[in-house]
């Protein structure tokens, strides 16, 4: 049985109550006045009163002053997440296939026409991640793409708005918060409300999103970011605790855990831990993170481990071990996996091609992170022979009368006497009326 060689000292925010309340006030407020609200929001948390779509002129002037060196590494890493996103449309086709005969059965893969991708300002310049949901968007073939992202001075980021440019948005948006999503979801400004928003952000966006889902479609119930390493007796200590505080910088309240089999091991990642924090330069975040939601989870064998893993179902897992190959038949409940010491969840994050906007809160029981899939809407159709109908009709009718659905079951049966008016059947057939 796994033991704690360190437990998180708090178990979750209690602000989750306050935080929906706020939200649900300026959704409504939104719904009822419209834009004027949008520009009062924005005028109040942003000090933004200009126009937010912005113009050609506005963006080639962001680009410009990206360095040259900037430029070529977003490319990079468009190159990377737009191409494994056009794999993943690759694998998923349409199909048509007759199981009976006379019975044709279809299925059609149909993007979404418009979607709204979120992407963060806050303390970092999230250029990856306007690549992640614009990017992976356009791949799934969806028509008009509406970028978010908050004011920071005169304008969004310089890099971000590279990005944007670069996984081609259609319309880029200096807004954030919960009036940048409401102003997506309702196609304020556009004229084209979003069918789909995605994209990472704080607690407020996240509930934003929640609160909208069932209008729109979202990728996924974001919390904060994730992060769990497997390893065992081989690995490096300090690679452990460097990744380790690599993903608690991305918040307070990011839980970061150690899942191991070596006693040595742990206590060691422990002890160096501090260290590692304060040689950042502002480690007062991380090491929030690692003292309130950071474990040490100490298992008998990786059996164990995997089982540990996968209860946690955690956003990233990353694994370094002598055998990374044989976690990645095991494990199942996870957002992204990343195998041996040379892969770190940073190469995800930023460049390597997976997609970074994936689940937490266990969500990875049963869904996975952004992909194309999100973008597509998959779509059944059937047609039938009118001889297909002496089989599909009869067990139809039978089975609604069954349920007690005596409409279900006409409809079937005036197809039978219709199509075949001289044949018996094993039931009473439904004896239209003249109307």
């Amino acid at each position: 049985m796994s033991v704690y060689l360190k437990k998180a000292t708090v178990a979750g925010t209690a602000k989750q109550e306050k935080t929906q309340h706020i939200v649900e006030e300026m959704l409504n407020n939104i719904r009822e006045r419209g834009e004027a609200a949008v520009r009062e929001y924005a005028a109040k948390f942003d000090n933004w009163k200009r126009d937010f779509i912005l113009s050609e002129e506005e963006i080639q002037r962001l680009v410009a002053s990206v360095p040259q060196q900037a430029k070529d590494d977003i490319a990079f890493s468009y190159q990377q997440v737009h191409g494994f996103a056009l794999k993943q449309r690759e694998s998923l086709r349409g199909f048509e296939t007759e199981l009976y005969p006379g019975v044709v059965l279809g299925q059609r893969l149909v993007p979404c026409k418009c979607a709204g991708c979120y992407v963060p300002g806050g303390r970092f310049a999230h250029a990856a991640s306007a690549i992640m949901s614009v990017a992976t968007s356009k791949a799934a073939g969806v028509s008009f793409v509406v970028a978010c992202s908050p004011p920071r001075g005169d304008s969004i980021n310089p890099a971000v708005a590279y990005a944007l440019t670069l996984a081609k948005a259609d319309a880029i948006m200096a807004i954030g918060g919960v009036q940048a999503i409401a102003t997506m979801a309702f196609g304020l400004f556009t004229g084209k409300p979003a069918d789909i928003i995605v994209g990472p952000g704080n607690a407020l966006v996240a509930e934003a999103k929640r609160l909208l889902f069932g209008q729109i479609g979202i990728d996924v119930f974001a919390g904060p970011t994730e992060s769990m390493v497997i390893a065992d007796k081989t690995a490096d200590p300090v690679v452990v605790a460097v990744d380790l505080v690599s993903q608690a910088e991305h918040g307070a309240d990011s839980p970061v855990w150690l899942v191991t089999d070596s006693k040595e091991l742990g206590e060691k990642v422990m002890e160096i831990m501090p260290k590692v924090i304060n040689d950042l330069p502002h480690p007062e975040i991380a090491l929030s993170a690692w003292n309130d939601y950071g474990e040490v989870i100490l298992c008998r064998d990786r059996e164990e481990i995997a089982e540990v893993s996968d209860e946690y179902a955690a956003e990233h897992v990353q694994v370094i071990t002598e055998d990374p190959d044989w976690y990645l038949q095991k494990l199942e409940n996870y957002g992204s996996l990343f195998l041996g010491e040379a892969c770190t969840v940073a190469y995800g994050d930023k460049v390597s091609g997976t997609n970074h906007i994936l689940p937490t809160k266990k969500a990875g029981r049963y869904s996975g992170g952004l992909s194309v899939g999100k973008f597509l809407k998959f779509l059944t159709y059937q047609k039938l022979t009118p001889d297909a109908n002496r089989k599909i009709a009869a067990v139809a009718s039978r089975i609604s009368r069954i349920e007690g659905m005596e409409g279900h079951a006409r409809s079937a049966d005036i197809r039978l006497r219709k199509y075949f008016p001289d044949e018996k059947f094993d039931f009473e057939v439904y004896r239209q009326k003249s109307y």
